[in-house]
């Protein structure tokens, strides 16, 4: 228990300053972009990507500006299709087989994640968006949310959430030369954070390497193991995070239980 403070005690019993007036002239609500990041449309800055663009409206009159304020989100239409209530945030986990594009559209017609999310996802899911991205030849742990604010966030560089992925690689390469990319690696101008790294087994030339990340920049493993000389003909991510592949078979998704994202939004908070 702490000690005793008079001054606290004061501050305590000091009456508290009536609130300001509301000022009159001043919309009551928030900003439309984050009241559509938090029904699951798009990120903010997405979103305010998408009202200069021209794809944003309120009862038919088009958008010009993100600074707009509103109450809710009635009225208010994305592409011409009206816009729900904000949901609760929802995450799933999915996993995504190779052969796959991580977009909604793809202009050269492959398949895109959203084809096997049609069955994969529960009919309540609503509009999701994938956080971060895996390569069409990348095959593994996708997540996804309906929270564009909570997409951002995990994304960003700077949250440094970790990232875990399994490589099979055709090639030569030693521990030793994995455990240096604990200090991190500078490729092609390109610095590249803390990896760790290690092998867990080898069958003559291949090898099934593990890769923990924090960054997730573009294409980060196979770049790095290219750079020793190695060929990856399998990459499969294992974990984002606390939330872990396991054995959710192929194709198949599973949302992640309320209780377990909050403790991880918590400490998102905290960090």
């Amino acid at each position: 228990m702490s000690a005793y403070d008079p001054l606290d005690a004061e501050r305590h019993n000091t009456p508290k300053k009536a609130k300001p007036a509301r000022d009159p002239s001043r919309p009551e609500g928030e900003r439309i972009a984050k009241l559509l990041a938090r029904a699951g449309v798009a990120s903010r800055r997405e979103v305010e990507r998408m009202i200069g663009e021209g794809r944003v409206a309120i009862d038919g009159k088009v958008l010009d500006t993100p600074a707009t304020i509103i109450p809710n989100l009635r009225g208010v239409t994305v592409d011409g299709k009206p816009v729900g209530k904000a949901d609760r945030t929802r995450l799933f986990a999915f996993h995504k087989p190779s052969g796959l594009i991580t977009a909604e559209k793809d202009p050269a017609g492959r398949p895109t994640i959203y084809t096997a999310l049609r069955n994969a996802l529960p009919k309540d899911a609503g509009r999701v968006m994938p956080i971060g991205r895996l390569d069409f030849n990348t095959e593994g742990l996708l997540l996804l949310t309906n929270d564009g604010g909570l997409k951002r966030q995990m994304e960003l560089p700077a949250s440094g959430i970790p990232r875990t992925y399994r490589a099979r690689a055709f090639g030569e390469i030693t521990q030793d030369q994995l455990e240096s990319l604990i200090e991190g690696i500078e490729i092609d101008g390109v610095r590249y954070g803390r990896i760790d790294a290690n092998m867990e087994r080898r069958t003559g030339r291949n090898q099934w390497i593990e890769m923990t990340i924090t960054e997730g920049k573009n294409r980060e493993v196979r770049r790095v193991l290219e750079h020793f000389g190695l060929e990856v003909n399998r990459l499969m991510r294992t974990a984002y995070g606390p939330f872990q592949l396991a054995d959710l078979p192929r194709g198949q998704a599973v949302e992640i239980r309320k209780g377990e994202l909050d403790r991880f939004r918590s400490s998102l908070k905290n960090a």
